[in-house]
């Protein structure tokens, strides 16, 4: 497992430092696609790296999903955010985060339900639905006076502090008990925990350079297109920052790794509002324009309440609300740009 993981990425370490050389002959549009390049390519390291070290020490799926992977596929949104926060370029930051959750929602379960129904552990309706909830609503709360400060950045980052040691443990706690009662017949493959390691590093160094380049390019893409940084920030960077939750959710389904692909998504959203937001936050504070609080943030509750009859009625997302929740992002995409 580690000298696969580890060969594959000085393989795509080459691949990367040619996306960077290729980007920095090109304007804007070269700098967003090969921002981009570098955001997926830098979250699957981190994914793999961080799913690996993950159940080396026995934690379930569904909780690697919620943690772990949650936190890699949101990796390139913390980047992106972060560089448009030092930039000055706040409502960008916002605008990825808030635009990143819809299409989380909309765009990714509508999208993978749509390749294969996806079934839903009861647990995931009683608790993380309600948790993303909760932390979407609390979230907005520090939307209505238009700025993000830097104190409510510190609290959003001690939440997901607190989110991420109770899931984590909680999940060791459900698979020791499991194991006590259906032991396993052989021992788990042992991995080497040093090349994961880097693979993680090397996955962070890759997303860090991405963000550059994509911030830049859309900030470049914003002024000669004429429209906001907001509204590049909920379309373009939301879209492309979310494409490593997209590629793993279809990737987790396809394998039969429902738990992994719903959890991936419900996390990610958590981690986007109080982890990606509080950081941000902390770098300065950001500005939240009228548009976001009066439209955006109530589209991404609203589909974010939408989950619990989608997920709760029968247990899984069909391919009919895959299509409604896909028909939604579609028609979202075109008003913010057109209306």
């Amino acid at each position: 497992m580690s000298v696969q993981l580890f060969r594959k990425g000085s393989i795509a370490i080459v691949a990367a430092a040619a996306v960077v050389l290729w980007a920095s002959d090109l304007g804007d549009a070269g700098r967003v696609v090969g921002g981009l390049l570098l955001l997926v390519i830098g979250s699957e390291w981190l994914v793999t790296g961080s799913a690996a070290l993950a159940r080396s020490l026995g934690v379930s799926s569904l909780v690697i999903g919620l943690t772990v992977v949650a936190f890699g596929t949101s990796a390139p949104e913390l980047a992106a955010s972060v560089r448009a926060a030092l930039e000055g370029e706040g409502e960008l930051a916002v605008g990825n985060v808030v635009g990143s959750n819809i299409a989380n929602v909309c765009l990714i379960l509508g999208f993978t339900a749509l390749l294969r129904p996806v079934p839903v552990e009861s647990g995931v309706v009683r608790k993380d639905v309600p948790i993303m909830l909760v932390v979407t609503a609390l979230a907005m709360l520090t939307f209505w006076d238009g700025t993000i400060s830097r104190i409510e950045g510190g609290l959003m980052f001690l939440g997901i502090i607190g989110f991420t040691g109770a899931m984590f443990f909680a999940g060791r706690k459900e698979t020791s008990l499991q194991l006590a009662a259906d032991p396993p017949k052989s021992e788990p493959p042992s991995i080497r925990r040093g090349p994961v390691a880097l693979r993680i590093i090397a996955g962070l160094i890759s997303l860090v350079i991405g963000a550059e380049l994509l911030v830049n390019g859309a900030t470049g893409l914003a002024t000669a297109w004429g429209v906001s940084s907001a509204v590049i920030g909920l379309s373009v960077v939301a879209f492309g920052t979310s494409l490593p939750e997209l590629v793993t959710s279809i990737t987790a389904t396809l394998k039969r790794e429902s738990d992994l692909a719903v959890g991936n998504i419900l996390g990610s959203n958590v981690f986007n509002l109080f982890c990606v937001l509080g950081v941000s936050s902390l770098v300065r504070d950001l500005d939240v324009p009228p548009e976001t609080m009066q439209r955006d943030a109530w589209m991404m509750f609203i589909v974010s309440a939408a989950c619990l009859p989608i997920l709760g009625t029968s247990r899984r997302i069909s391919r009919i609300e895959g299509a409604m929740l896909f028909v939604t992002y579609m028609t979202y995409v075109t008003v913010i740009y057109f209306v």
